[in-house]
C-alpha cells in the first residue's frame, strides 16, 4: 500500500524526487527521454520504504537530505560519488548507504531498479541511545557498506518483512508500525558500521539488579497497549538501555522487546476469550491491534505460548 508517482520528463521527475526526499535534486538525462517510477510506502512519520525505477541513463546530483537512505540495488548499475569521498560502483544485490544525512552526492545511474529505506536520524538516535538525554553525539555511520555478506542478507530479510507488513496496511496500527520502524532502525545499526557502542559498561552491570528489572517490568505491563520504546522502558527504570537489556537477559533469560511482546500476547488472549468464539475476523482484528501483521502470525504465537489456537480456547458465548 502506498503512493505511485511516474514521470517521463526531467522537470516532473525532479519535482517528484524533491517532494519525496527533500533537498535540491537535479537530473541530467542528456538527449534521451527519462522514465521514473517511484512507489512510496510510509511506515511511520520517521520511516518510509520506496522502490525507485530509473529508465535509461541519469546523472543525479543531490544536496544533503537530512535523512538516512539505505539502498539495495535490484537491477542496473549505480556509481556513487559522495561529497568528499571516492566513487563506488554498485550492482544487483548490493546494499549500501549512499551518503551521510548531512552530505550531498552525485549518482551515475543506468537502468536502475532499487529499494530504499528512508529513516529519520532522530529514530536512529533514540534506538541507539544508552540512556535518555545522555548520548554525547548523534549516530554517524562510518562506512557505506555492510559489515559482512551475512549482514547484508539480514538487511534484505528485515526489509522484505517490513515491506510485506506495510503492504498489509500497518500505518493505522500504531503498535505494529512502531515496531517495524524500530526493527529497521535497529537492523541498520547492526548491519552498517557506526559510532554507537553496545557493550554494557561496569556501571550498567552494577545497575542490572532485580529492583531495576522490576521497575522495567511494571512499566511494560502497565503500558503494553502503547507504542513504547526501549528508551521509554529505560527511563521508567532509571537506567541505561544497556543495563535494562542486561537485566532482562541475566534474570529472565529474555529481552525487553520479547517481554513486551509476551505481555501483548497475554492481552490479546484475554481479549479473545472475552469476545467469545474467535472467528477469523475477530482474530485478525485483535492481531493488528496488539502488534501482529495478521491472524496467522498471532495464531502461531498463541499456539507456541498456550498450546492451542485461539478458536480452541475462546470462551463460549452464552445465549
Amino acid at each position: 500500500m502506498g503512493q505511485v508517482f511516474e514521470a517521463t520528463d526531467v522537470d516532473l521527475a525532479e519535482q517528484i524526487l524533491r517532494e519525496s526526499y527533500g533537498g535540491n535534486i537535479r537530473l541530467d538525462a542528456g538527449d534521451s527521454p527519462p522514465r521514473l517510477r517511484l512507489e512510496a510506502a510510509t511506515v511511520t512519520p520517521s520511516v518510509r520504504l520506496d522502490r525507485i525505477i530509473f529508465g535509461l541513463h541519469f546523472d543525479v546530483r543531490v544536496d544533503p537530505l537530512g535523512t538516512l537512505v539505505i539502498c539495495r540495488l535490484g537491477a542496473g548499475r549505480l556509481a556513487y560519488h559522495p561529497a568528499g569521498g571516492e566513487e563506488t560502483t554498485y550492482g544487483p544485490g548490493d546494499a549500501f548507504i549512499p551518503a551521510q544525512p548531512e552530505r550531498g552526492l552525485t549518482v551515475d545511474c543506468a537502468e536502475a531498479d532499487f529499494h530504499t529505506a528512508v529513516l529519520d536520524p532522530a529514530l536512529l538516535d533514540s534506538v541507539a541511545a544508552t540512556a535518555p538525554g545522555r548520548r554525547p553525539e548523534p549516530v554517524r555511520f562510518t562506512s557505506h557498506q555492510p559489515v559482512s555478506a551475512a549482514a547484508a542478507e539480514a538487511w534484505d530479510t528485515v526489509y522484505g518483512y517490513a515491506r510485506e507488513t506495510v503492504d498489509l496496511g500497518v500505518t493505522g496500527e500504531r503498535l505494529l508500525a512502531g515496531s517495524v520502524a524500530r526493527l529497521l532502525a535497529t537492523t541498520a545499526l547492526t548491519v552498517f558500521p557506526n559510532n554507537t557502542l553496545s557493550d554494557p559498561t561496569i556501571e550498567d552491570r552494577h545497575d542490572a539488579h532485580r529492583r531495576m528489572l522490576r521497575r522495567a517490568m511494571v512499566f511494560v505491563e502497565e503500558n503494553a497497549d502503547r507504542d513504547i520504546t526501549l528508551a521509554d522502558i529505560a527511563a521508567a527504570a532509571h537506567a541505561t538501555i544497556r543495563a535494562v537489556r542486561l537485566a532482562f537477559r541475566r534474570h529472565l533469560d529474555t529481552t525487553p522487546t520479547a517481554y513486551l511482546r509476551s505481555m501483548r500476547l497475554e492481552r490479546a488472549a484475554e481479549e479473545l476469550k472475552r469476545a467469545g468464539p474467535a472467528d477469523d475476523v475477530t482474530v485478525a482484528e485483535t492481531a493488528r491491534r496488539w502488534g501482529w501483521a495478521g491472524a496467522p502470525q498471532l495464531v502461531a504465537a498463541y499456539r507456541r505460548r498456550f498450546g492451542s489456537a485461539p478458536t480452541e480456547s475462546a470462551r463460549p458465548r452464552t445465549r
